[in-house]
């Protein structure tokens, strides 16, 4: 595994040394696939917290809780849209 980290940083580096992305590209990047493990997420929480709210109305809370969790992965992202 150490041995190939030379070849990656020649692929995420350029000839030049520069970065192959700029810092724009690299938070577009950031923030959709934060996106995509936010819903990927919340497919089996929300159904889950269905379940549980049909079965016993008392687990509102705990399932809203749940659901909102992986929210954090995508405000976290969009805050790195501001930093760079």
């Amino acid at each position: 595994m150490i041995e190939t980290l030379p070849d990656l940083s020649n692929v995420v580096l350029q000839q030049n040394g520069a970065p192959a992305l700029e810092p724009e590209a690299a938070a577009a990047i950031a923030v959709g696939l934060a996106a995509l493990a936010t819903g990927y997420a919340q497919r089996g929480i929300g159904s889950a917290a269905v379940g549980a709210v049909a079965e016993d109305s008392d687990n509102f809370v705990s399932a809203l809780i749940f659901t909102v969790i992986p929210e954090t992965l995508i405000i976290i992202a969009f805050v790195t849209i501001f930093v760079v």
